[in-house]
């Protein structure tokens, strides 16, 4: 039987409390040997991941089994915080209010701590969005200029993604790419993802050696690293 791609599925926390929708996201995977869950932070569901021969029936069983976990950590995630007037997005980690004012010409920009954006209503997400992309793109290639030539390297390409699980990553024909999502994080935590993937063009690998080179570019490599793990779930539910 084909699987749905997603469906709400009411999941008790305590036998004692009523049932609550849980969003699950049901995936089917030829390589995976038994009944799988994990929550997708970014997204804010729960995936269940299915062999091949195992049955949507397992897949509940196994929600069921462990319903006071998920909706445990469910409940535990960062809220939604979509782009919209008055909401608050941080652009290097400095905190800026979206301000909507359909008078004024041209599409999003800084002015005065806020993040203007101009035109209908209903183009306010794309335009943030499209603002915040350019903005972190500029910031990560002048970001990674000093790292390049102080390592004597230089990528073939640098791109933009929508990761949920990595921040950057580097290619065998050497580009790189990192979310955009960098732009809401402090600059120091930017430099630190950037030099991190400019060190790969010396060692395309995690060995010592490499770690030395990131040593030597940025000795705030495990503040950066702490703060990721911290609030880097709640930058995925931005927008």
């Amino acid at each position: 039987m084909e699987l749905p791609d997603s469906e709400v599925i009411p999941l008790r926390r305590d036998p004692l409390l009523p049932a609550e929708p849980c969003p699950v996201r049901w995936r089917r995977s030829a390589r995976a040997r038994r009944v799988s869950l994990r929550i997708d932070a970014a997204r804010g569901d729960v995936v269940v991941t299915l062999p091949n021969r195992a049955s949507r029936k397992q897949g509940v069983a196994l929600l069921t089994e462990h319903a006071g976990w998920v909706m445990q950590k469910l409940g535990g995630l960062a809220p939604e915080r979509p782009f919209e007037a008055g909401a608050v997005v941080p652009i290097g980690g400095v905190e800026h209010v979206i301000c909507h004012a359909p008078e004024r010409r041209g599409s999003a920009f800084v002015e005065d701590g806020a993040l203007v954006v101009a035109g209908e209503a209903a183009f306010i997400a794309r335009r943030v969005r499209d603002f915040l992309r350019a903005e972190a793109l500029r910031r990560i290639v002048l970001a990674a200029r000093p790292h390049c030539e102080a390592l004597g390297v230089s990528p073939s390409a640098i791109r933009l993604k929508d990761t949920r699980s990595r921040w950057g990553s580097c290619a065998p024909n050497r580009t790189l790419a990192f979310s955009w999502r960098l732009i809401l994080a402090p600059d120091w935590v930017l430099d630190y993802v950037v030099a991190h993937e400019v060190a790969h063009l010396r060692e395309m690998n995690h060995s010592p050696r490499f770690w030395a080179v990131v040593e030597s570019r940025t000795p705030h490599r495990h503040t950066a690293t702490a703060w990721l793990r911290q609030h880097g779930a709640a930058l995925q539910r931005m927008g």
